[in-house]
């Protein structure tokens, strides 16, 4: 009987794998553009992009030291799309003049879309929380949703076991924080093996999420996703042919 059960458990995960189809960029309107990936035609007629700035990492050999290194990728040829500025951050111990460089930043940025039409809407933070970790994460962007303008949104990207680490007390505090969550289902530049183990606990949220996909990769779309009130769409991670 047990052997039996296994083996419906195994062909079930064949048929998923099977069904999972390839991701097509074409077939999506919001997209990470990241340093040394060179901008699609799909670009043109996204809806929102997300543009990389720069990262923030400690100094080798010395924590104490925490620097900005500046990857800003091309200006996107997007005439409808949404902009988001984008940071990768390594460390959570921000000095004033990284935050400083970040919300200079956001001001050009700004500055170009009045001039050009776009409309820069916030900030994504790219960081690995870890469960240690967690609520000094929710610190950190506390303090960071402070010192931005009031009119500017904060996204952050979430692992995809994040939402099984999370609890609700820290759920509600994200809420009243951030804008919304990216949960990637890539590693690297592969989509995760079992990814769909984890997305019945990304759906209990309980706060605006979209999902993040690599292009190129896998994807099969749970039917209940669509249907989540708190769902609003996917972002594909743009790579180089």
């Amino acid at each position: 009987m047990k052997r039996a059960f296994c083996a419906a458990l195994l062909a079930c995960a064949q048929m998923a794998s099977a069904s999972a189809s390839t991701v097509d960029a074409a077939q999506y309107d919001a997209f990470w553009l990241w340093a040394g990936v060179k901008s699609q035609a799909v670009v043109h007629d996204a809806r929102t992009i997300y543009v990389l700035q720069g990262q923030i990492e400690a100094a080798p050999g010395d924590e104490s030291q925490v620097r900005f290194i500046a990857q800003g990728a091309a200006t996107p040829n997007a005439p409808h799309a949404q902009i988001w500025l984008a940071y990768r951050a390594h460390t959570l111990h921000w000095t004033p003049r990284i935050t400083q460089i970040m919300l200079a930043q956001l001001a050009r940025w700004r500055a170009w879309g009045h001039r050009s039409g776009h409309e820069v809407v916030g900030i994504q933070i790219d960081f690995d929380a870890r469960t240690l970790h967690l609520q000094d994460y929710l610190d950190f962007l506390l303090t960071l949703r402070k010192t931005l303008p009031a009119d500017c949104r904060l996204s952050i990207t979430g692992l995809l076991d994040w939402s099984s680490r999370i609890d609700a007390s820290q759920v509600n505090q994200l809420k009243q924080i951030v804008d919304e969550v990216v949960v990637q289902t890539y590693q690297g530049r592969h989509t995760i093996t079992r990814y769909d183990a984890y997305l019945p606990r990304v759906a209990r949220l309980q706060l605006p999420f979209r999902i993040g996909l690599i292009e190129g990769g896998t994807w099969d779309a749970p039917d209940y996703l669509a249907a989540n009130p708190w769902f609003r769409g996917y972002v594909v991670f743009l790579r180089n042919p």
